[in-house]
């Protein structure tokens, strides 16, 4: 059942609606992975990385919602559940126990890279079915382009 039809065909709906649920999934994982390395993250640079993580967090939060209610308004029923979540997204697990700043830094170079790479191939397939999705697509995925480019300065 919908009560929220879309006017996209049902090809080009499904197209948009698998894009904007790995979006979903792998933004609700980037915002868990930074929050878990920021509450664990040690060394001389702790406060630095702690608070730019933080930042991490909260784009993937606001970014997250908007991916979310851009499937809602199509009528496609976004799913942010944590077995949906570990199931599907491209980021590696988080190891457990403290974490060097500099592994930390690491870490969230690894994880951006993953999810940028799956986001870039989502700004590939809406191009043509969804120009509304692909501009949202765009514009999340240069603010993590420029989160992964202060913590890759951060290692150099």
């Amino acid at each position: 059942m919908s009560v929220v039809k879309s006017t996209l065909p049902e090809a080009d709906l499904k197209t948009v609606g698998e894009a904007l649920q790995g979006a979903l999934v792998d933004l609700v994982d980037l915002s868990l992975v930074a929050k878990q390395v920021h509450w664990n993250v040690v060394g001389p640079r702790f406060r630095s990385v702690h608070l730019q993580l933080d930042d991490v967090v909260a784009s993937a939060r606001l970014h997250s919602d908007s991916v979310a209610e851009r499937a809602s308004a199509l009528g496609i029923n976004p799913d942010g559940r944590a077995a949906t979540v570990s199931s599907s997204s491209a980021i590696q697990e988080t190891p457990t126990g403290w974490i060097k700043d500099t592994d930390a830094v690491r870490i969230l170079v690894d994880a951006l890279g993953a999810v940028i790479l799956r986001m870039r191939e989502r700004i590939e397939a809406t191009e043509g079915p969804d120009a509304v999705t692909q501009d949202l697509i765009i514009g999340l995925t240069a603010d993590l382009e420029k989160h992964a480019w202060m913590f890759q300065a951060e290692s150099a």
